[in-house]
């Protein structure tokens, strides 16, 4: 398709127009070319000011935005879907599919852009990433079991039979003290990028392209995160203080991504999800007024690691795996039975690992004046079944951490594969 002006590139154009002294048409077209290698992810890698102009392809053979390096902001959104036309929701995909893919390659939502259309009409792009890069945008794309039968169980699109098992509304674990505000959805869009404003404009975006067909149910905004998605990357913190996702599944684990994070042929209805994933949101507010009160030693011991390295308290560096049966005193372990790396360790779940790409977020303050703030985690696993619940299930039951977390949102949706030359996201479900 043709990929028009980069907004760096318009920028430039005006910069370079005003100082010849004159704006011509066509003094545009002197911005950077989206094919550019120069302005490919992996030519500029290493250096804050290349992670900003980053870009990722927006088509491929999985959805962006999984196995890209984690980007350090987010701007994460569910939408419910207002109407009953499934010829509109096909057209909505459509269009967020060719708007993305723009704004992915640091270009307007639409090909008119923020300032290129008549006064008398509204601009297909609201303007506020005019001169920011690409900041390395991913949109990535999920639709909830609401698009498969509703509340009232109706089959609205004709995709009732295509639901997969697994794709239904998570259990009400215990701790969680959920706000239907935020939590569900039958469309999920999470933008991430390394320049917030970036991220807040394609969302803003997305939504105003959607007017009439789609409704923002709830978002939320993330910083810093919380996972490494690459062996590149190194481990960030949660806002406890502590390395966060040392053993998430890395892009590099070919084998392990297969296992634990891409849906497989013949495990949906018509295969329509093969190569996509299930996403699990959950928005985990941290009760941090009453953690920051801990003895260092409780928190370590909480966790079951230092604060410092990272490293397991049997012993080694941050990668070095837990002895989980090293004995301590008084006829204990190292680790305690109720340390968080004892409780979500994958050998007492069948092996079973996720792909984590949260975020921390602080909302402001609540009403007895602490931080609204936690840790909104995101997951892809290859089946929530076994992948998430079981472990989500034993740490409410019998984490220590969780006297300082509590859960305010929840949603699964079903991420379908990446989108060939031409197509748009979810067309595989449509067919």
């Amino acid at each position: 398709m043709a990929m028009g002006l980069s907004r760096r590139g318009l920028l430039g154009g005006i910069t370079a127009g005003l100082a010849g002294g004159g704006l011509a048409a066509g003094g545009y077209a002197v911005g950077r070319s989206p094919a550019d290698p120069a302005g490919s992810a992996g030519s500029v890698a290493g250096s804050a000011a290349g992670s900003v102009a980053a870009l990722y392809p927006f088509r491929g053979v999985h959805q962006a935005g999984i196995t890209t390096p984690a980007q350090d902001r987010l701007h994460f959104a569910a939408f419910d879907v207002i109407t009953e036309d499934r010829a509109a929701l096909v057209d909505l995909l459509r269009r967020w599919t060719e708007a993305a893919e723009r704004m992915t390659q640091g270009l307007d939502a639409g090909p008119i852009g923020a300032v290129g259309g008549a006064t008398n009409l509204p601009p297909d792009d609201t303007g506020e990433a005019i001169g920011l890069p690409p900041g390395g945008l991913t949109v990535t794309i999920g639709f909830g079991p609401g698009l498969f039968r509703d509340a009232e169980g109706r089959d609205r699109f004709g995709l009732a039979d295509r639901r997969p098992e697994v794709l239904r509304e998570l259990p009400h674990f215990p701790g969680d003290t959920l706000d239907p505000a935020r939590s569900g959805g039958d469309l999920c869009v999470q933008a991430c990028a390394q320049d917030p404003q970036v991220a807040v404009h394609a969302i803003r975006n997305l939504a105003r392209i959607g007017f009439g067909t789609v409704a923002v149910r709830w978002s939320q905004l993330g910083f810093g995160r919380t996972s490494t998605t690459s062996t590149a990357q190194e481990t960030p913190r949660n806002l406890f203080g502590f390395k966060d996702g040392t053993a998430n599944v890395k892009a590099e684990e070919t084998a392990a991504l297969d296992e634990h994070v891409w849906v497989g042929a013949g495990e949906s209805p018509g295969d329509w999800l093969a190569g996509g994933s299930y996403l699990v949101a959950r928005r985990i507010n941290m009760t941090i007024e009453v953690w920051d009160r801990q003895p260092l030693g409780d928190q370590e011991d909480f966790i079951g690691r230092t604060k410092g390295t990272g490293a397991p308290l049997s012993g080694g560096e941050e990668h070095t795996a837990p002895d989980l049966d090293m004995p301590g005193s008084n006829g204990t372990t190292v680790i305690a039975q109720d340390a968080h790396v004892r409780v979500v360790h994958p050998d007492l779940h069948g092996g079973a690992r996720m792909l984590r790409r949260g975020y921390n977020f602080v909302d402001g303050t609540d009403a007895l004046g602490g931080l609204d703030a936690g840790l909104f985690f995101l997951a892809y696993v290859r089946d929530p079944d076994t992948h998430f619940i079981p472990i989500q299930s034993a740490m409410a039951r019998h984490d220590a951490l969780m006297e300082y977390l509590k859960v305010t949102g929840s949603a699964l949706f079903a991420v379908p594969p990446g989108t060939r030359e031409d197509g748009f996201v979810g067309q595989s479900l449509f067919a």
